[in-house]
């Protein structure tokens, strides 16, 4: 057989089949029906003592977009009144929801019993094998050496991470918490907009 790639036969070009099925929106439709709890977070998002404001910026204004709440577990190394954390939010701050805890063992206590997910990319499974629901709570570590050891193992089935190529060492934080969000809306039906 000769190096050469061979031409792909006419059954391996077929592609798959287009549906005119309807999407499926009944998850969309339970989450904002008026039995839901229509005040309540679609997600809890934890940032462990951030170091960077212009990603709490941008995630806040993401956890607005889908109707989030933002915890900040302390210390953060920046004010949380610091013009880059408000220019990163733009005036979108303004509709922030957001939590304070003055450690670890306050934020635990404040959203229990909630689940909890840790996001890390040394965690076993990926974001692809989590069932997610509303209200659950997202949890990210810091920029520069992400969550604790007394805070993830990543055995455990809880620890999540993206998956990336070999030749990334992480994704930014802001970027990360994005994706996690989106997905967890995807699963959940999304953010109920009032009609």
């Amino acid at each position: 057989m000769s190096g050469k790639c061979r031409e792909p036969q006419p059954e391996e070009l077929r592609r798959p089949e287009l549906t005119t099925a309807p999407y499926d929106n009944r998850a969309a439709k339970e989450a904002c029906s008026p039995e839901s709890k229509e005040n309540q977070p679609s997600a809890h998002v934890v940032l462990y003592q951030p170091e960077i404001p212009q990603n709490t910026g941008n995630i806040g204004r993401t956890c607005v977009a889908v109707n989030a709440k933002l915890w900040i577990v302390r210390p953060a190394a920046f004010q949380l009144d610091d013009a880059k954390l408000r220019r990163a939010g733009l005036d979108y701050w303004a509709h922030l929801e957001r939590g304070d805890a003055v450690n670890w063992d306050d934020l635990v206590s404040q959203l229990h019993p909630r689940p909890m997910y840790f996001f890390s990319k040394f965690a076993k499974r990926t974001i692809w094998d989590a069932e997610f629901h509303r209200g659950d709570v997202l949890v990210f570590g810091r920029e520069t050496s992400g969550l604790p050891a007394s805070i993830l193992d990543p055995e455990d089935p809880r620890a999540l991470r993206l998956p990336t190529s070999e030749h990334v060492r992480s994704l930014n934080l802001a970027t990360t918490a994005g994706i996690v969000l989106y997905e967890h809306q995807r699963q959940t039906g999304g953010y109920c907009k009032d009609s």
